[in-house]
Parts: structure tokens; sequence; C-alpha cells
């Protein structure tokens, strides 16, 4: 399960989805992250729904696939982590990949409902006050511990292990946000 974690995270979204679409590769415009966010600046908003739903799937189908192995729950927030390095460092495309949001919070549904629903509204929230989805990932990671301690608290060290790596993956965009050089989420009118 380990290997098809890391094969799955490999695959990328943002790719799959311009060459399928015959858009421009996030890879080489804007912030040249492969995620739903810079899909969402070069390319608008459905070619940026599908690469959400895309990253989200291939962090959710390995975890359930082991969920329904009854494999015990760290070792499911291993095979969680295993996804989100693939994202992060996918084999496929030269070790360069994105940050790991989609397909962590994607690994992470299995939680539960109420744990989803707390970590996207927390997401859009600070999105909505802040205007930075780097802001809502970073804030929405940070509590995503605490609100898994509340709820399902076996999996808090998982959950914590997942959002320090994310956490991690945002050091670039810290260092933005503090000399205040990071972009702001842009909702294209358009497509």
């Amino acid at each position: 399960m380990i290997i098809v974690a890391y094969l799955c995270g490999s695959l990328s979204g943002a790719f799959i989805v311009s060459e399928l679409m015959h858009l421009r590769n996030p890879r080489d415009y804007g912030s040249h992250n492969p995620g739903a966010t810079n899909m969402l600046r070069v390319n608008g908003k459905l070619p940026a729904l599908f690469v959400l739903i895309f990253d989200m799937l291939k962090g959710l189908l390995p975890v359930y696939i082991a969920y329904r192995l009854t494999i015990p729950s760290f070792y499911l927030g291993i095979i969680a982590i295993v996804a989100c390095l693939g994202h992060i460092f996918p084999c496929f495309y030269h070790f360069r990949g994105g940050k790991g949001v989609a397909t962590a919070l994607g690994s992470m549904m299995m939680i539960g409902f109420d744990f989803t629903g707390l970590f996207i509204a927390t997401w859009i929230t600070t999105v909505l006050i802040t205007g930075y989805a780097s802001v809502a990932a970073i804030i929405s990671f940070l509590l995503a511990p605490l609100y898994v301690w509340f709820i399902r608290p076996e999996f808090t060290m998982p959950v914590a292990m997942l959002s320090c790596l994310v956490l991690i993956k945002h050091h670039s965009n810290m260092v933005r946000l503090s000399k205040g050089l990071e972009p702001k989420v842009v909702f294209p009118m358009k497509k």
C-alpha cells in the first residue's frame, strides 16, 4: 500500500488536466506550482476544480483501500504521508511537485465528514478573510491535529505528522508573506 500510495501521489493532476484540456501547464506559469491554486490563476475555475478533485482522490483512494484492508490507524497515517510525498516529490516529474494540500486533505477525509467539514470551513473562511490560499493552508493544517484530537484521537499523531510535512513545504510562502510578496488568490471572471 505504501508503494501504491506513492505512485498515486506521483500522478500530477495539473499536468494531466492541462494536457487533456489543451491548456497551459501551470508548472510553466505563475508560481510554477502544479496545484489547484496555480491552475486557477493560469487556466481558470473549471480546470482548477478538476485538479483539486484529482489531487484529493489520489490521497483518498490509497488510504480508503488500506482502511478497507483493516490496516491500523498509525499505518493509515503513514500511507497518507507517503501519498503526499508522492505529490511533493513525484517520480514521474523529476521529483518536482506541489505542496500537497489537496492530497493531504483527500487522505484525511477518511477521518470523517465532521473533520473534513471543519477543515474546509477553516480554509474557506481564512481565504475570504485574508485573500491568501497559502495562509488558509497554514492555518488549516495548524488546526487539523486539534480538530482530529476532539473527533478521532487515534489519528492525532498521523495528522500531526502530515500537517508538519505540508507546513514545511509552505516555508517559502511564509517568507514571502513576511516580506509582503505573496500573491493573493485571484478569481478569474471567465472560464
